[in-house]
């Protein structure tokens, strides 16, 4: 029987990030720096908002897109935060930024059609494009300091070329998308049949001000998806709440899909996620940041090569040096150091690894002196 499963289900792989994550749990007192799970717990108004609209009776079938007062609101957010201008209607309330990746990708690729996503990247972007049947395009921005040239993003694009994808702020690196950047991808699709899908998940958590995500060419509104979700800056993980925008005859048949999928997003959550983009993340801010500096300076101090996260919350040192692969490094760092990391690897940068800064200051802090405590044990075998 399994050979008549969904062939494109045989080339899916487990997450690496999970697979680490798990082993790290079954070894006794390893400190896990692996999930992109902030340690808060959702701000108290937003929690309310769901016990309350529980209360209120919300426990019935909702619009397929999610409840027009949401989406409303985030059309008001996107505006007043950001300046775009999105209708209610063009934008579906879905299950995290994973659904509404799953709905852009399924209902824009036919087979064989080709996605370029820049590396480093999350590895669930050519995942989704496999079972797509789709055929994922990479191009390897480690050596650009992770921006994207022009001359090699258009060496990448075919007639068959269906999207782009871009994550900027970035996982795993922390980097963002310059000028250039920006330009080269503006220049690659404009007068194509090209998408653009900008996944902005960490846009909230940016360190500096001359951040601009490509979603902002409104010019280019017919060819971009935007994906958002309430998980990371409201620490709503578990919430399992995001939405996709686009324009509005894309977004109609997109509507479809998502309704076949999952009928709608949980009715008392749309309440909350209301609460939500009205209620200051500052003070998670703020602690983010000074993680971050902690730890960018703890790695350099270790020699390190690591570039300067200008957002999210992820670090992403090089560890060529050691000899090894980064699956290598990371499992004897768990079984010998009792610390746990993700391999670059998973990310298609296999001499990297990745920590998160989302964790208890004190984790963090244990985190490094193990990772100290490990590179003198590896300099030591080399001497």
């Amino acid at each position: 029987m399994q050979n008549r499963l969904n062939q494109a289900i045989y080339n899916t792989k487990k997450s690496p990030i999970r697979v680490y994550s798990q082993l790290a749990a079954e070894t006794k007192g390893c400190i896990a720096l692996t999930l992109g799970e902030p340690n808060f717990d959702t701000p108290a108004p937003i929690t309310q908002a769901a016990v309350d609209s529980l209360h209120s009776g919300d426990t019935h079938y909702i619009a397929n897109a999610g409840s027009m007062d949401l989406r409303k609101e985030i059309a008001a957010y996107e505006k007043r935060e950001h300046g775009m201008t999105y209708a209610p209607e063009e934008i579906i309330v879905t299950v995290g930024a994973t659904e509404a990746l799953f709905i852009a990708l399924m209902g824009i690729l036919n087979p064989g059609d080709e996605v370029i996503i820049p590396l480093p990247a999350f590895l669930l972007y050519g995942e989704i494009v496999n079972l797509a049947r789709g055929r994922a395009v990479y191009l390897d921005t480690s050596q650009d300091r992770f921006q994207i040239r022009a001359d090699k993003l258009n060496e990448l694009i075919t007639d068959r070329t269906k999207a782009i994808i871009l994550n900027s702020p970035n996982n795993p690196t922390g980097s963002f998308l310059n000028n250039d950047s920006l330009e080269a991808v503006r220049k690659a699709v404009s007068g194509r049949g090209i998408f653009v899908i900008c996944d902005d998940v960490y846009r909230s958590l940016v360190y500096r001000s001359d951040y601009r995500s490509f979603s902002e060419y409104q010019d280019l509104k017919e060819q971009i998806l935007l994906v958002q979700s309430f998980s990371k800056p409201y620490a709503m993980t578990g919430w399992r709440m995001g939405y996709l925008a686009g324009d509005a005859a894309v977004m109609e048949r997109l509507t479809l899909l998502h309704q076949y999928n999952i009928v709608s997003t949980p009715a008392p959550f749309q309440k909350a996620c209301i609460q939500a983009l009205h209620t200051s993340t500052d003070e998670m801010f703020v602690k983010y940041r000074r993680r971050r500096d902690y730890m960018l300076r703890r790695l350099r101090g270790m020699d390190l090569e690591v570039p300067e996260p200008l957002g999210a919350f992820y670090q992403f040192p090089s560890i060529k040096e050691y000899g090894m692969t980064s699956g290598e490094f990371c499992t004897r760092m768990i079984k010998e150091a009792g610390l746990a990391a993700t391999p670059g690897g998973c990310f298609g940068c296999g001499d990297h690894i990745r920590f998160s800064y989302c964790c208890s200051d004190r984790n963090l802090m244990e985190g490094m002196d193990r990772l100290q405590g490990f590179l003198n044990k590896l300099k030591g075998e080399k001497a």
